[in-house]
């Protein structure tokens, strides 16, 4: 499938008809999260009606067309359902069309300003596409020409932007044949659909896309451009340079530029194009070509042991063509490299130490000493003085060579604190949901952008890099632990905060239930629900669990058939959809990752800190036995069926914001906190609560119970369950405990196993408290330390803290983020 061939002929043009037909079985309806195989197929039908206008212009500006009057029905008929899956696939078909008129793109525009008056997320997807369409009708292609700029890194000057996709795939779900099939659809369609392209053919795409895209079909022929582009070779990246200088020079000139020299000077553009390969006069306009937008550049990994994100995000920069403009010393980039992924701290560096014949002070050096030698060094006389140390040393003296001390300046201090800024227009108030680190705002997930009126401007990164994480909770747990190490290591030294954007998406994938490799792995299976987050943004993100949710269980399938046929053509599904994923999933979820501090029985082992996202178990591994099958069983002691007694000392946290802190001893043999709901009937206690109070949405309840389902469900707090024994359940009542904040400690001489994430890798034996809280982001200790030191006042939240987030959350982009 060449991008660059004529195919206004070779492929049919899709009835409107047939695209409405399509369009209305792609749609979510009430019972999908029920129906699973229904929501299945929705994915594949979404990318199926992207396949078969993919080929053809005149198939694009009908799914245009026969889009926005679907939203328009769904705006008259008040079917919101409707109004996210319509519009993302409304703004994807836009992007690859070959060119729209301009009373199409006005319709498009007033359709997105209606919805500002909509309710959130309404109102914030459309302010988003709003200015994407407002900016493509002024500067028609411009949206395309950025992100295959972006995604395909193609050298220029004027649009200095790079973008790449890193899949991060758990080992324990994607192994043998699961994985492989992974890995090669994503290798094998990792740069274009259909094939892989050079970047020349990329740049003919970008000039054929442009040009059509501000001339039309009235004045510019498209086979008659896309033959000469071909024709052309080497020299094509001459007109790509002046396409792009064009463009961008428009961009930056906005509303004060000109109106119609964009398109005077691409007309003038084309017409040098088409007369340096054909001596034949031009004659008015013809058929365009299609260009389908490439898939952008991904790279597969196995998330194992040694795998760091920090290590893999500055390898890409490196590899950049834009890296050597943030080029660091080559000392201090081997300095990076040498630390532990897994520990915040610098790793124990060798240091060389020899006896100095001064004080250490300037006034006192030799007059004939220059002390400027010190600071001027490179890397290369760097390396060649530690060296020479290494060679001279003499154990039993010491001297000083020479070097240099850097400290963090405020300049850097406030890159990393820019991270936390919070917009409260636009969240709904202050906090982070998370109660041990103060809460200005209801107990409710933030969700949505917070770009939105934010009066502090954010510095502008030329390099993006999506991570998309794949697997069931444990992956997400490694995630967050490494997005937490990530926060630390760049607090204490900036390195990539002030060059790489992060964003986050998540395709929850479980273990399938028939073993597909031959190897068996002695692993135990996590219980409970193993992709609780996944399920939790199906549940809130109807067009997430139609497209996304979907994938996960078609990847196993896709690797069965692959078995059963193995001489059947590939297709590009999965790497077609997290493609889709990427770009049109830009509202994020935010899921606060939770800190623990694990002390041992052992007095001479010391505590250790880790992080959460998720679930934690505890265990007493004494009383983990299998009840009786039959009632007339005698029952076992009363000590040994109770369990352990422990001291829990915990903030008890209400819907009215009065928290209370509590206290009380129990006897059990376990308990799990849950981060995220175990079901959608989750919070049934707070439900006479919240309809008495009604304070925390500002639309009234309906008479269904879904939208009071949906809201519980969004209770960002902590639940804690205890595995209370039967002799003191009567009707096997599960007690649980709300709470952001608590300890937990045995009382007797017996100790606790715990399990982060339902990760059994992530497990600690002899465990006697732990001490679970909030965890606080490096860039709001940064600031305390700041105003500590410096003696600025006794109120913790004066100055700049009063505007940042405290608690470190984890943002997953989803397509609408949460629909109540």
């Amino acid at each position: 499938m060449c991008s660059m061939e004529p195919t206004a002929g070779c492929f049919p043009t899709v009835p409107e008809a047939e695209l409405y037909r399509s369009i209305q079985a792609l749609l979510p309806r009430e019972t999908d999260n029920k129906q699973l195989p229904d929501c299945f197929n929705k994915g594949m039908l979404r990318w199926t009606l992207h396949k078969k206008v993919l080929n053809n212009p005149a198939n694009s500006v009908s799914l245009v067309w026969v889009l926005i009057k679907e939203l328009e029905k769904a705006e008259r008929w008040d079917s919101r359902k409707c109004i996210i899956p319509l519009l993302h696939t409304l703004m994807y078909a836009i992007i690859q069309t070959a060119y729209i008129p301009d009373e199409l793109y006005k319709r498009v525009y007033d359709f997105c300003k209606r919805l500002l008056t909509f309710p959130h997320p309404y109102c914030t997807v459309g302010l988003s596409y709003a200015r994407q369409i407002k900016t493509e009708r002024a500067i028609p292609g411009l949206k395309y020409q950025r992100m295959v700029t972006a995604e395909q890194r193609l050298k220029n000057e004027h649009y200095p932007y790079q973008e790449r996709v890193f899949v991060l795939a758990d080992p324990e779900v994607f192994s043998g044949s699961l994985g492989q099939v992974l890995m090669g659809d994503i290798e094998a369609f990792a740069s274009a659909s259909g094939g892989c392209l050079s970047p020349l053919e990329h740049m003919r795409n970008v000039v054929q896309h442009s040009i059509q895209a501000a001339l039309g079909g009235e004045q510019c022929h498209g086979e008659r451009l896309a033959q000469a582009l071909k024709d052309m070779g080497q020299d094509v990246e001459t007109y790509f340079q002046e396409v792009m200088a064009t463009v961008e020079q428009s961009a930056e000139e906005g509303a004060r530029g000109k109106k119609g020299a964009l398109k005077s000077r691409l007309l003038q553009l084309y017409s040098e194009i088409v007369s340096d390969t054909d001596s034949e006069p031009l004659s008015g306009g013809g058929p365009l070509c299609d260009c389908p937008l490439p898939n952008p550049e991904m790279s597969f990994h196995l998330w194992t042991e040694d795998l760091d994100i920090w290590r893999v995000l500055t390898k890409w920069f490196r590899s950049s063509s834009m890296s050597e403009q943030f080029s660091l010393s080559q000392e201090l980039e081997d300095l990076e490299l040498g630390e532990s992924p897994s520990d915040p701290r610098p790793s124990d560096i060798t240091r060389f130490s020899v006896l100095s014949n001064d004080s250490g002070i300037e006034r006192d050096l030799p007059p004939s000493a220059d002390p400027s030698l010190s600071s001027s060094l490179d890397s290369a006389s760097l390396s060649a003085s530690l060296e020479q140390c290494k060679s001279e040393q003499d154990p039993s003296k010491l001297s000083r060579r020479g070097c240099m001390k850097m400290k963090p300046s405020a300049k850097d201090n406030m890159l990393l604190m820019q991270d936390t800024l919070e917009e409260h227009a636009s969240l709904g108030g202050g906090g982070t949901g998370g109660r041990g680190v103060g809460r200005g705002a209801p107990l409710q997930r933030r969700t949505g952008s917070t770009m939105l009126q934010n009066p502090f401007h954010k510095q502008q990164r030329h390099f993006t890099a999506r991570i998309v994480a794949m697997g069931d909770d444990r992956v997400l747990g490694r995630l967050a632990k490494a997005y937490f190490f990530f926060r630390k290591r760049e607090a204490r030294r900036l390195f990539l905060t002030m060059k790489v954007n992060l964003q986050f998406y998540y395709i929850p994938v479980c273990r399938p239930t028939t073993t597909i490799s031959p190897v068996k792995e002695n692993l135990p299976e996590p219980r409970g629900n193993p992709c609780a987050l996944g399920s939790y943004l199906s549940m809130v993100d109807p067009w997430y669990n139609s497209n996304i949710r979907g994938l996960g269980c078609m990847i196993p399938r896709l690797a069965e058939m692959k078995q059963t046929n193995p001489g059947r053509p590939k297709d590009p599904f999965v790497s077609d959809v997290i493609s889709y994923y990427v770009r049109t999933g830009q509202q994020p979820v935010y899921f606060t990752i939770y800190f623990v501090k694990i002390t041992f029985t052992s007095i001479t082992r010391e505590p250790v800190e880790d992080v959460f996202l998720t679930h934690l178990e505890i265990e007493f591994p004494e009383f983990r036995q299998i009840l009786p099958p039959t009632k007339d069983k005698q029952r076992k002691s009363s000590g040994e069926a109770c369990g352990a007694v422990v001291s829990m000392n915990y903030r008890r946290v209400t819907l009215s914001g009065r928290d209370v802190d509590k206290g009380l001893s129990v006897r059990t043999s376990g308990a799990q906190i849950n981060a995220i709901p175990s079901n959608e009937a989750e919070g049934s206690v707070f439900s006479q609560t919240l309809i008495t109070t009604n304070v925390y949405n500002s639309t009234p309840f309906c008479n269904s119970h879904a939208p009071f389902i949906y809201f519980l469900s969004d209770l960002n707090c902590l639940t804690l369950t205890l595995n209370e024994s039967p002799t003191k359940s009567k009707n096997n009542i599960v007690p649980k405990i709300r709470t952001n904040n608590i300890k937990i400690r045995t009382l007797e001489s017996r100790s606790f196993t715990l399990t982060l994430d339902r990760d059994s890798r992530r497990t600690y034996k002899d465990v006697q408290s732990i001490e679970v809280s909030p965890c606080l982001d490096p860039g709001y200790c940064v600031q305390k330390t700041m105003r500590s030191k410096l003696k600025l006042g006794k109120d913790k939240d004066a100055g700049l803290s009063k505007y940042m987030n405290k608690g470190l959350p984890l943002p997953i982009n989803t397509f609408a983020g949460i629909i109540t």
